[in-house]
């Protein structure tokens, strides 16, 4: 099962596997059903999730309900539990929008929900995140969840999140981290599918973050909340949800006293 999941990963494009994955999705949710495990996107619960990963295969990994990842279920516990963010009124930009998330958000009534990608089949708004065509101060929230690993001028497009951010708004901004590192690495010369999987631990990774990434987000603007939310849950929870104790969940916020405008 584990070389298979590494062999389809492999082998095609994300795009195709977001339209493949909506296809299985029930067939999936139902033979899996059981008691062991819970999503709490869908409040589902199953026997067993499915493996995943590029390099390394983490089994239970992938929930057959709705295709959430530990990070996705750890970030819903976290907004579920420490937000007011399915209670008031807000303006949403979610890049690269993720399906576990997106089809919930869209039918919530008090999000005005905006998702956006430059190749995403599931964005409704096709665009560049270094170059967004949204005003300054448009949103509330921003959900940016593993891109800036993908964007090679990563600082313009923080500037650019940082831009449409609402003073006081917060940005969900979450990247594979390497905590043993204390610099990103980087390598702009290894073009090479196969060879960037062996350094980045993924084909379309154009770097690895190190725990300098925070100062990254500051150094843009944000105030930056360092949170390992995973680590306030009980490891009976833990293992219900699969979700990881030292997952950071990075949240940016813009200081409420910018009111910078840019010349865009």
């Amino acid at each position: 099962m584990n070389s298979f999941a590494r062999w389809i990963l492999g082998m095609f494009p994300r795009t195709f596997l977001q339209r493949l994955a909506n296809l299985l999705l029930p067939f999936l949710d139902f033979y899996f059903r059981g008691n062991r495990y819970t999503d709490p996107i869908n409040g589902k619960s199953y026997r067993s999730f499915l493996p995943y990963g590029y390099v390394k295969i983490r089994p239970n990994a992938l929930s057959p309900g709705t295709l959430s990842l530990e990070r996705h279920r750890l970030i819903w516990l976290y907004l579920q539990s420490e937000t007011d963010f399915f209670n008031k009124p807000s303006k949403v930009l979610h890049m690269a929008p993720e399906n576990a998330f997106m089809t919930r958000l869209r039918k919530l009534k008090h999000l005005d929900y905006t998702t956006c990608d430059l190749e995403s089949p599931l964005a409704e708004i096709k665009a560049d995140i270094c170059d967004l065509p949204f005003a300054d101060n448009s949103f509330d929230w921003i959900l940016c969840n593993h891109v800036l690993e993908h964007i090679p001028n990563d600082t313009k497009a923080m500037q650019e999140l940082f831009r449409v951010l609402k003073p006081a708004g917060k940005a969900l901004l979450q990247v594979p981290l390497d905590i043993a590192r204390d610099s990103t690495f980087e390598d702009n010369s290894i073009t090479d599918k196969a060879m960037r999987t062996k350094v980045f631990g993924q084909y379309d990774h154009v770097c690895i973050y190190g725990m300098d990434y925070f100062d990254k987000l500051r150094a843009v603007g944000f105030e930056v909340d360092e949170l390992q939310f995973g680590k306030t849950l009980s490891e009976e929870a833990r293992k219900r949800y699969v979700v990881v104790a030292n997952e950071y969940i990075p949240i940016g916020i813009k200081p409420i006293d910018d009111q910078r405008q840019s010349p865009k």
